[in-house]
Parts: C-alpha cells; sequence; structure tokens
C-alpha cells in the first residue's frame, strides 16, 4: 500500500536528513489528523516506537488509515518564500487551505 504512495527525491534527501541528527532507529512518520481549518491535516513527526498497524517503506512510517487516505498522492520538500515544508499533493483531497496543511475529501 505505502508503495502507492510517492516520494521525490528531495523528501526522501530531507527525510534522511532531519533523521540522521536523530537518534538511531527513528522513523519518520506521516499521519492524517481532524482539524485545521478544512477538516484535516498532514502531521509530520519523528516516532521511534513502529505500531502494529504501521505500514513501512524504507525509514518512513505511515498509519493504515491515514496510507488509504493518501493511496495516490506524491510527497515533496519544497523551499517558498514563507519557508521550506513538506508538501503533499493528494488526489483524494477537494479542497484545501492556503497554508497547504489542511484539507478536506
Amino acid at each position: 500500500m505505502i508503495k502507492e504512495i510517492k516520494f521525490t527525491d528531495k523528501a526522501i534527501k530531507q527525510i534522511n536528513h532531519l533523521l540522521s541528527q536523530k537518534d538511531k532507529g527513528s522513523f519518520f512518520r506521516i499521519a492524517i489528523k481532524g482539524g485545521g481549518c478544512s477538516g484535516f491535516q498532514y502531521d509530520f513527526s519523528v516516532d521511534k516506537n513502529p505500531q502494529e498497524d504501521d505500514l513501512k517503506f524504507e525509514n518512513i512510517l505511515i498509519d493504515k488509515t491515514s496510507a488509504d487516505m493518501l493511496k495516490g498522492s506524491e510527497v515533496d520538500y519544497v523551499s517558498e518564500l514563507i519557508g521550506n515544508s513538506f508538501k503533499i499533493s493528494n488526489p483524494k483531497s477537494k479542497s484545501s487551505c492556503g497554508c497547504g496543511v489542511s484539507f478536506s475529501l
């Protein structure tokens, strides 16, 4: 399932860079949580404890529910005037807010 989510080279490079500064055995977690101004928001964190329902791709963890909502998405790392950030292009998203972190399905 996680193979149905594309990661750009920039995203993989930044994930590896972030994890190189953390304890060995850490993972980069991507999750979708309720909240934000559009109903859902992307959450990026570092986690040392994979859960039973996590899908794993190299050093990236995504829980099954979030992976279902991210199917067909592309994860990128972008540099913009307002700063650098991970950006997800999600084909299931019907709308998003101006910050690009919050979206609706």
